[in-house]
């Protein structure tokens, strides 16, 4: 166990209001939101020492760790990314998650800490879609008919991490166990992106720049094109990683799930998402290389 810095979405910075809701907003390509940041020091426990005794997985906690080295080691084609290790994830999600008929794989963000990088671990307590974007996401990615059946049965959102290169040492990724959460910790907010070209493609991968934190503030040239939530402290979160976590290992993170607890017709006590973020470290040793990884992003559909 370790102890650090979280940043929360600032309950103070944001309307408490129905009629109209003002709703916060952040943007895709720059850590920057129009509500505050607020800090908290809290422990976080590494997975690996947790008790034997103490149960994660999907449906328990929201997130998953398995030993899955992948064929794929450089990350640097964009294609070879699309191609084998999509295919890769896939068959991972059909081998670990029983009764899978479907996964849909729309979209992967690669992470440097890096100047030059234009996506950086993000620092702050999110869930990377809310359940009208989960099923927004169904709609936009699969024909329409499809769409709409698949919409009447289970399906999930599954965020799949790992360490790009060298274990994941600096800035590693918390998440919070779903288990210590509340409906009342999680606020809307609009996920903003630029403004593509006239006859673009639609697909924002492999398109990331580097954002100018002068105009960080400023909307122009942006749009909504998602809706995450934002975290607000609670003494009940519980945080836990994975130290040291190496290339040869995953991470699954739930974002959504139609059946989970909370949601029309769900099933009480199974997880419904991951609070995540990445921490700086204490304990990281001075001189260990900047954290990289991959996040691919993935509808999964059951029978």
């Amino acid at each position: 166990m370790t102890t650090a810095v979280f940043r929360y979405t600032d309950p103070a910075t944001i309307t408490d209001s129905d009629e109209p809701f003002i709703k916060p907003w952040s943007k895709v390509d720059i850590e920057y939101s129009s509500a505050g940041r607020t800090e908290r020091t809290l422990p976080v426990t590494n997975i690996r020492t947790a008790p034997s005794s103490q149960e994660f997985g999907v449906d328990v906690s929201g997130f998953a760790v398995h030993h899955a080295p992948a064929r794929e080691k450089a990350f640097t084609d964009d294609a070879a990314v699309r191609t084998g290790y999509y295919a890769e994830v896939e068959a991972l999600l059909r081998a670990k998650l029983p009764g899978v008929k479907k996964v849909a794989i729309f979209d992967h963000t690669i992470r440097r800490r890096s100047a030059t990088s234009p996506r950086q671990p993000v620092q702050l307590v999110h869930v990377d879609q809310t359940p009208r974007a989960a099923a927004a996401r169904v709609r936009r990615h699969l024909p329409a008919d499809e769409a709409e059946v698949l919409l009447q049965g289970r399906y999930q959102l599954i965020n799949v991490w790992r360490p790009i290169g060298h274990a994941a040492t600096d800035f590693p990724l918390a998440v919070i166990d779903w288990r210590t959460t509340k409906p009342a910790d999680l606020v809307k907010v609009d996920l903003l992106y630029p403004v593509r070209p006239p006859h673009d493609d639609g697909d924002d991968r492999g398109k990331e720049t580097l954002a100018d934190p002068a105009t960080a503030a400023d909307t122009t040239g942006y749009e909504v094109k998602g809706e995450t939530y934002g975290i607000v402290p609670s003494e009940a979160h519980r945080f836990y990683y994975v130290k040291d976590m190496t290339p040869d290992e995953v991470m699954f993170i739930k974002c959504f799930d139609s059946r989970s607890e909370g949601q029309p017709g769900g099933v009480e006590g199974v997880a419904a998402l991951t609070p995540h973020t990445a921490f700086e470290d204490p304990q990281t040793p001075e001189g260990t290389p900047g954290r990289q990884s991959i996040e691919v992003r993935c509808l999964v559909f059951y029978e």
